[in-house]
């Protein structure tokens, strides 16, 4: 069980004022969320006017590992990044400060390629499944027991909606007796109900201004820092029921 800190993400400058944008921004946001307990990183690299770049991962890489050394770094391969399969590809191959892992999304079409390439790089993979039909899609494909875990990433605002997509998800994965740790997560209105339903089921999770901006108490958190440390400190209570619906 971990917290993994996911401290951008696509979202966009005005989300909030200490959102890190470049790589020196990123590698102190970084340093600061493995001080409050994060045992990971999850980084969208920028390049030229803050857009998300695969290009930029070296660079963001390289940055965030000299402030965390020894903390295991991931980057998204998110399709719209580059908006191109072939693009994506590339810039995957061309990687000189590669990340440890990477998450790829079941629900993209070029998805399976990507965690062939990152397997021949030797990346780690994240699986992202966001429904069940992804996960039926995940546990169709050959080899997926090769992965580092599976993220269950719920974008549904509705709770009652995001657990039972999420109880499904579970579900394919328990018949096809995938045994991958998994680290779930949700978004906005549903990241702390899945922060705690995560400590219940002792998976792992992931907070940060990615997913939310927001305390349990829904007060605007200070910073990525802020929200990590309210997550460990979730993590550490003694586990109570599961959220309600």
């Amino acid at each position: 069980m971990i917290v993994q800190a996911c401290i951008n993400g696509a979202r966009a400058r005005d989300f909030h004022p200490r959102l890190p944008l470049d790589a020196q921004a990123m590698a102190g946001d970084a340093a600061a969320c493995i001080a409050a307990g994060a045992a990971e990183l999850h980084i969208h690299p920028r390049g030229a006017e803050w857009r998300e770049s695969l290009s930029a991962v070296d660079e963001t890489v390289l940055a965030v590992r000299r402030a965390c050394p020894g903390t295991l770094v991931g980057v998204s391969t998110g399709a719209w990044i580059e908006n191109d399969a072939e693009r994506t590809r590339d810039a995957i191959a061309a990687w000189s400060e590669p990340p440890d892992y990477a998450s790829v999304n079941l629900s993209e079409a070029d998805a399976p390629a990507v965690m062939e390439l990152l397997r021949l790089r030797t990346i780690g993979i994240e699986a992202g499944l966001a429904s069940v039909a992804d996960a039926e899609r995940f546990v169709a494909l050959a080899g997926h027991g090769r992965v580092l875990r599976i993220l269950i990433e719920i974008d549904i605002q509705d709770f009652s909606a995001a657990l039972d997509e999420a109880q499904g998800i579970a579900a394919v994965l328990e018949r096809a007796e995938v045994r991958r740790p998994i680290l779930l997560h949700g978004s906005d209105a549903t990241v702390w109900p899945f922060v705690e339903l995560a400590h219940r089921k002792r998976w792992s999770t992931r907070v940060g201004l990615e997913d939310g901006r927001t305390l349990p108490d829904g007060t605007v958190a200070k910073d990525n820092a802020a929200i990590v440390a309210a997550a460990v400190a979730v993590f550490r209570a003694t586990p109570g029921p599961a959220p309600s619906a």
